[in-house]
This record gives structure tokens, sequence and C-alpha cells, in this order.
């Protein structure tokens, strides 16, 4: 009896400390907006389009003015952000599209330990929801790196609401319009333009929606069938530690706006801009469900949630602004690197906070490490910001950055960064700013500040050697 009672005080023990454990592992969210522009947020100064459930993070915790990714471009961006790395550090330097999603050689590696892996490794249940674009075969399926659920698609987009189109105002690129001519043709909801001299992409070419492994039909639009499944998520596991990813495909192209919500902005009378708001409105309105989720299951004090985009708008392509930033998606300025940030967790962080440090994306890797009680892997780039948050230190997480993608580099170091965005070519050549004295990159330095220019393409040299060559 009496061996009976210690082996019951011993398994009790055991559980008693695992629960006490769990109970100190904060849910984790990362809310992850495609392609969205650094200005287009009512809390990063946008009058026009109202975003009050992703204004009301930065409201309830810290907004971030210099958060950065790693990469211009969706894929790489997304590699540096679930790995903490810098991605060229293990090849991952391009933004594979359309067919080239299914190569069997391209996608994320499956060595490169991921937020989901390390996270569940620590009994978190992990779920990804909506845009993978880490690889299409089977190799790099969600499941192969760390997560327990998956609900999306695989490759760089997806309609929001397939042909006919029912519900939704469309605006597609196209070569020619009807007639042969060039410019803008409109039917009632259909919309066909020229401005950027190609066709839309192929998005949904061998591209189902999938659960798990499967693929399923979807009938409802898109990002609210996200937000449908992001909410089924918390709420069939609010009673344990989670990591949801929600990835977003908003408000990324093809340009789909509901009608309720093209409704809302019809004061807006460009209608590439009305659907551009109707989009963004839309995502907003999904923050807002998934924030009342959280609040309703009454995990708003054991929840991290985080919001930021992928890279910086492409504004020719859907109007997004990236002001007062230089540049957009695809380039080496601001306007392509640095994104909105900003995160709360109730009770734990202050509310109304502005942190003005350089952070990156690569950071909420290693906060979650450190969060859930898990070791740091080896060569990590990011730092755990929350030492920062809680004043437990000062100073800035990152004295610089290193950009790489073909042709294209920077370096941030300190205020000064260098850009290239023709490197190698017969006309490469850097350009010198001061980011501190010239946020939008209007006053090249390199003939003014020599031995600066010399000095940090020394140092992005340097860290260029230790970097690997593309493996696709």
């Amino acid at each position: 009896m009496y061996s009976i009672k210690l082996l019951s005080l011993f398994f009790f023990s055991i559980l008693f400390t695992d629960l006490v454990q769990a109970a100190d592992q904060p849910n984790i969210i990362i809310l992850l907006a495609d392609d969205l522009g650094y200005g287009e947020l009512g809390c990063q100064g946008n009058p026009e389009i109202p975003t009050p459930h992703i204004d009301s993070i930065a409201n309830e915790g810290f907004r971030f003015t210099q958060a950065y990714v790693t990469a211009p471009n969706c894929s790489p961006s997304r590699a540096g952000l679930l790995t903490g790395k810098i991605p060229t550090r293990f090849g991952y330097e391009f933004n594979p599209i359309g067919a080239r999603n299914e190569d069997p050689g391209t996608g994320l590696p499956s060595n490169e330990k991921t937020i989901a892996e390390l996270l569940h490794d620590q009994g978190y249940t992990t779920g990804l929801i909506g845009k993978w674009h880490l690889g299409g075969s089977a190799d790099y399926h969600p499941f192969r790196h760390g997560f327990d659920e998956f609900f999306g698609f695989v490759h760089e987009g997806h309609y929001f609401v397939p042909p006919p189109y029912q519900g939704v105002t469309t605006m597609l690129r196209r070569k020619t319009i009807p007639g042969g001519g060039k410019g803008r043709w409109i039917s009632k909801n259909l919309i066909y333009s020229t401005h950027l001299g190609h066709n839309e992409p192929d998005y949904d070419a061998n591209n189902p929606i999938i659960r798990g492994g499967q693929p399923v039909v979807e009938t409802e639009y898109l990002t609210d069938a996200f937000t449908r499944e992001a909410v089924s998520f918390i709420d069939r596991h609010s009673d344990k530690p989670f990591f949801l990813y929600l990835a977003y495909n908003a408000v990324h192209s093809p340009l789909q706006g509901k009608h309720k919500d093209m409704q809302r902005f019809k004061y807006i009378k460009d209608i590439h801009r009305r659907i551009f708001a109707a989009m963004l409105a839309s995502m907003d309105e999904s923050v807002g469900k998934i924030l009342t989720q959280v609040n309703d299951a009454k995990l708003d004090k054991k929840t991290l949630v985080i919001f930021l985009s992928d890279n910086g708008g492409p504004t020719r392509e859907l109007t997004s602004s990236n002001l007062p930033l230089r540049g957009g998606k695809g380039t080496m300025y601001e306007g392509g690197l640095r994104i909105p940030f900003m995160m709360r967790w109730t009770d734990t962080l202050k509310p109304n906070q502005t942190f003005h440090r350089p952070v990156s994306s690569m950071d909420l890797f290693s906060t979650s490490a450190v969060l859930a009680g898990a070791a740091l892997p080896e060569n990590i780039d990011g730092c755990n910001l929350m030492p920062y948050l809680l004043n437990e230190k000062t100073g800035s997480p990152h004295e610089e950055f290193f950009w790489r993608q073909g042709n294209k580099a920077a370096l941030r170091s300190g205020d000064w960064k260098i850009v290239n965005m023709r490197r190698n070519r017969k006309n490469s050549r850097w350009e010198l700013f001061n980011i501190a004295n010239d946020l939008a990159e209007e006053r090249n330095l390199a003939t003014e500040q020599k031995e600066k220019l010399n000095e940090l393409q020394a140092r992005w040299n340097e860290l260029n050697s230790q970097m690997k060559p593309s493996f696709f």
C-alpha cells in the first residue's frame, strides 16, 4: 500500500509539473499579411482605409517603427521568419512562382528547424492556415515542418473567389483589353487592365485549397474561410498551449473585393484603389474576429498576438502605399524591406508603446523559443525581443542587417545603409544613405562619404562570404 501511495504521488508530481509548465507557456498567434504596404494601416498614418482591429494590436501593445524582413518578396521572407535565420545563410534566396513551386528541389530544406517544429517539441499544438509558399512537392508539406494542422494552399497566390467570380468585384491584368487596345476595360463586376503589361498569373493552376493533405472545395471568400478555420483552431485548442500561423493571402493579387466592402468605400473614385481598400478591410475584419475569439475564450492574458507583413507593397500592382519610404516589393530600398509590425500580450506588455530601434521578423523565432522554454538552436540570426520590451535590457536588438537576392544587395549598419540594385552587372553601383536623416533614401552620399561606403561594402562582402549560393 505504501509503495502504491508513493507511485501515485510520483505520477501526480509529474502531472502537476507538466500542468505548471503548460500554464507558463503562452499561446502564440502570428498574423501575416501579404504585400501590405508600410503606410496602409491607420496606426501607420493612413486616414483613408480604417483598420481598427489591426490598429488595436498596436494600441494594446507595441508598434515597431523599424521592423524589417529578410527579403523583399514572399517566399524567402517567410523562410527567414519561420527559421529565425537570414535565408541566404542556407541558400534560400529567390521567390519561386508558378510551376516552379512544384519543383522537387525547391522548398524549405528539411534540416532547417521552423518555429512550428520547435514549439511542437515543447508540447504546443501547431496550425498553419493560409499561404505556405515554401515548397509545393510532398517533401516540403507543412506537416513535415512541424505543423499539426494545415488549411490553405502551397503556391504564391490564390483566387479569393474562383470563376465566375460571384459576390466580388474582380480586376485582372491583361496584355490587351477587348477590342485590341490598351488601358482599362470595365464590365459590371469585372475589370481588365493593361497597366502592368502582362496577364494575371495562373495562381490556381494545380494549386487547390488543401485541408491536411487532401484538396477540398471552398465556397467562401478566402479571407473569410481562413478566419473561420482560425477561430475553430483557437476554440478547439484553448485548453493547451498552441501556435497559430495565420498567413493571409490578402492583400496579394488577384484583386477581388466583396460587394459589401466595395460599397463601404464607394467614396474612393478609382476602382483599382477601391478593390484594394475592400480587401484590406476584409482582412481587418478577420483580425477582429480572431481577437474576439481570443478574448471570449479568456486567453488574452496568456496569448502573444503578432501582426506583420511579409514585405513591402507592390504599389503599381495593388496601389499599396509604402510612404514615406522609397521603393516597394522586390527592391532593396526601405519600401521593400521595412514593414508594419506590432504585438500585444495583455497584462505582460504595456499598451500604447512604440519601439523605435531596429527589429526583424527573424526575432519571432527566438522570442517564441524562449517563451516556450526551448533551447535556441545554433546560428540563429534573430533576437529574443522580450527583455527589450519589458525594459530588462536597453540598446538595440540589432546593429546590422544583410540582404542579397541575385543582383540586388543591401546592408544596414547602425543608421547607415548601402543599396545595390544591379550588383555584378556592367553598371553596378552602390548607393549610400543615412536612414536616420533621410528615411526616404533620396540623398545618395556615396561620393561624399567614400570612407563609410568602403567600410560597409567590405562588411557586406565579409557577411556574403558566410552565405551559401542559392540551391534553386
